[in-house]
């Protein structure tokens, strides 16, 4: 599994089907990774994936799930 500290601020955050599903805003806690605002499909909300997803880290965050499986299973923030 990736380590958090390989993560930076926008960084682009790619699934295993070569979909760009958001940038990184930053890592919220050990676990989790918030995506901007400005990535997320409605441009209001920030959304949050577990660290699990992913698979490797480059210049790129390159996730483990397909872009559909990311976005409905990624949560939603209320800020």
């Amino acid at each position: 599994m990736a380590s958090a500290a390989d993560i930076r601020e926008h960084m682009d955050v790619i699934s295993s089907d070569k979909k760009t599903v958001g940038k990184v805003d930053h890592m919220e806690g050990t676990d989790k990774i918030k995506l901007t605002k400005q990535s997320s499909p409605d441009g209001q909300h920030h959304h949050f994936i577990p660290l699990a997803w992913v698979d490797h880290v480059d210049q790129h965050v390159h996730l483990n799930k397909s872009g559909a499986d990311v976005t409905a299973h990624w949560q939603h923030g209320r800020q």
